[in-house]
């Protein structure tokens, strides 16, 4: 058992279960400000429901993504001792900023928004919410940050075989790091859209009819029909962006080989390293060209210009491609559901039907994103400074596959937990409907304004 394979799928494994949980805090702290901040606008009680609603679905989620990131951290020095020899000069404090800053602001006053309605003052309450908002998204920047420098690296300098930081001005905005970071808020966004869309949907499929939930829906589906397009947009600035600095990671998306014009876009094909070729290969005439460059005689990447130093193709292909097929089934649902809602004030049953299991599309977007981000990294952890190879620690193979099975076991029953835990209060919310009183208010309390607290 290769110690190196076996250390990769293990942080592999990892990154792909703690990922699910920032995805859905990063946006849904906005979110739940928004729902508070039209509660204070119109003192209508059915946006607190739907504000406490999803802020347990918030603590849920901040507390699996917490637990999953410890044990994640504790394997840079199990597994991987090297990159912090090699780079910890540059990665500690970005990773310390991010602990400082989630536990600082998401985790001091996520009490406040779960407890402290009508025990503070509506201001406090609000203000509660948007600094966990804000925290969450300061975590992701330097997360951002720290994994885009590991693709683009800039701002160091190598002394005595470790990177030591020259300008971090040029290390936290490294140049693909703008990209990273829009192409993931708005991943986040979309994930969280979604999933209050199907949750909601599911309470509409279960005979909910309550304002709480239209508005919850309303939300998620509105949101996720203006984010999409978006997304799409910067996800081809990103892919630019990518063919400047990662140029052997474009043509691995694409299963280009040779370097030329005239590249077709091949849509599905099943690409053989051995034989350098692509078999079963279904594509669209010059379509590589024109997307990447903008021009038919546009010349893009092959992967013979980079013998031994080019990522794994088959990943990489097929990843690009479901996060873009998930994509454009988010663009049709979402525009779909924005007709009806818009127009007939209702969702037609088998419309309601998809959108329930699309409440985890953002998360089956995200995941195939990230493996081609990562995955496209190799053979290098920092691109042109530290090999993968030469990060893994002493580790023998057969403690690794070991807690690699524990790790996987615990995952998957944590993951079908949690899923039961949302459908559990999603059923929840449906039963109640609008008729239960909101958390430590009394029935009397109801009719007092918002803000005469």
């Amino acid at each position: 058992m290769d110690p190196l394979i076996l250390s990769r799928m293990q942080f592999g494994a990892n990154i792909s279960f703690h990922i699910l949980f920032p995805t859905i805090t990063i946006a849904l702290g906005w979110v739940l400000l928004f729902f508070k901040l039209r509660y204070n606008a119109t003192n209508d009680s059915a946006w607190m429901r739907a504000y406490f609603t999803w802020v347990k679905v918030f603590a849920l989620s901040f507390a699996m993504g917490v637990v999953s990131g410890v044990t994640m951290s504790f394997q840079f020095g199990t597994n991987w001792p090297g990159y912090m020899e090699k780079v910890g000069n540059i990665a500690g404090p970005l990773l310390a900023y991010e602990i400082l800053t989630a536990f600082f602001l998401e985790a001091a006053f996520l009490g406040i928004m779960l407890f402290g309605f009508r025990r503070v003052s509506n201001r406090v309450h609000t203000l509660a919410t948007v600094l966990v908002a804000g925290g969450t998204t300061l975590s992701a920047f330097w997360i951002i940050a720290l994994n885009s420098w590991m693709q683009t690296p800039a701002g160091f300098e190598m002394i005595d075989g470790k990177a030591h930081p020259v300008d971090w001005w040029a290390i936290v905005f490294n140049p693909s790091m703008p990209y990273r970071l829009v192409h993931m808020l708005l991943a986040s966004g979309l994930t969280v859209s979604f999933l209050i869309a199907g949750l909601s949907a599911l309470r509409y499929l279960s005979g909910d009819r309550s304002e709480s939930m239209w508005k919850a829906l309303r939300t998620g589906v509105f949101t996720a029909a203006i984010l999409i397009p978006i997304q799409i947009f910067a996800g081809d600035q990103h892919g630019l962006n990518t063919l400047e600095h990662q140029p052997q990671k474009i043509a691995a998306m694409e299963a280009n080989w040779n370097t030329g014009p005239n590249v077709p876009l091949v849509l599905f094909a099943w690409p053989d390293e051995a034989a350098k070729e692509n078999r079963f290969e279904v594509a669209i005439p010059d379509g590589a060209s024109v997307v990447l460059r903008h021009s038919t005689s546009g010349v893009v990447p092959g992967l013979n210009d980079y013998p031994g130093l080019h990522p794994p193709v088959l990943p990489l292909f097929w990843g690009f491609r479901i996060m873009v097929g998930t994509g454009i089934l988010m663009l049709v649902v979402s525009w779909s559901a924005t007709f009806f809602l818009k127009r007939r004030h209702s969702l037609p049953k088998p419309l309601a039907m998809l959108m329930v299991p699309m409440s985890l599309s953002g998360w089956l977007a995200t995941l195939a994103g990230w493996y081609t981000t990562e995955i496209g990294r190799q053979p290098w952890l920092v691109t042109g400074v530290l090999k993968t190879a030469d990060a893994v620690g002493p580790v023998a193979g057969s403690h690794v596959a070991l807690t690699l099975a524990i790790y996987l076991i615990l995952y998957v029953l944590l993951l079908i937990a949690y899923l039961g835990v949302l459908v559990h209060l999603a059923l929840k919310a449906a039963k109640d409907g609008d008729t239960s009183p909101l958390p430590g208010v009394m029935k009397t309390a109801m009719s007092q304004p918002a803000a005469g607290e």
